[in-house]
């Protein structure tokens, strides 16, 4: 049988950035976990403490939050769901049709965004330019705690995840700040640390008056 791998459909990005349908907190802790990389095996090995079963996945397919994006469902799966725009071009990448690089095909969906977790993000002056309201910061702000927390810390950023899943503004997101930036340190060293710094307090307006994170002399 051949790895089953999910991604978030279109509705998906939606529920976890503007919790729309109320998806229970259960579910919606699944739903971040699934990211288009982890297969339902890896899911279902490494975060079981949080819930994940091979139910609740198959609960998130048929209620089209998530889509396969590569490997075959079993016989009896679920009747296929439409695929957005994204889930037909990750299906044609994973296909072999397109040689697009895995970046190109991150959780920012089709809206017009800037790719703040990748390593083109924004400047300060940009984002000033930009005028950001709280909604479309609270989104940037969401998806870059999300994927840097994957790429840079992983399965040891679990908790740390679920900590951004509760924040509900910006100021959540901004009292986050120091635990993140320690747990970057600590997994990724300070060059890494610094990096994300500097694009965090982008996204967040600027940097705090009172910056209580400190990076090591050397």
């Amino acid at each position: 049988m051949s790895t089953m791998v999910y991604d978030k459909t279109d509705k998906g990005r939606e529920e976890i950035s503007t919790r729309k349908n109320q998806l229970s907190s259960r579910l919606r802790t699944i739903l971040v976990m699934i990211d288009g990389r982890h297969s339902l095996e890896d899911l279902l090995r490494n975060f079981a403490g949080v819930g994940v079963t091979a139910d609740s996945v198959k609960e998130l397919l048929q209620e089209g939050y998530i889509f396969l994006a590569s490997g075959e469902e079993p016989a009896a799966a679920a009747p296929k769901l439409p695929a957005s725009a994204r889930a037909r071009q990750v299906a044609r990448r994973v296909a072999g049709a397109e040689g697009a690089h895995h970046d190109d095909v991150h959780d920012d969906g089709p809206a017009p965004l800037p790719a703040v977790a990748s390593a083109e993000a924004p400047s300060a002056q940009a984002l000033a330019e930009s005028q950001l309201d709280d909604a479309t910061r609270f989104r940037h702000l969401y998806d870059f705690y999300n994927q840097t927390i994957k790429s840079t810390i992983g399965l040891r950023g679990i908790m740390l995840q679920l900590k951004v899943e509760k924040c509900n503004n910006v100021d959540d997101f901004r009292a986050l700040r120091l635990q993140y930036l320690e747990a970057v340190l600590k997994a990724k060293g300070s060059e890494m640390a610094r990096s994300l710094r500097g694009r965090l307090d982008e996204l967040l307006g600027g940097k705090p008056v009172h910056d209580d994170f400190t990076l090591p002399d050397n």
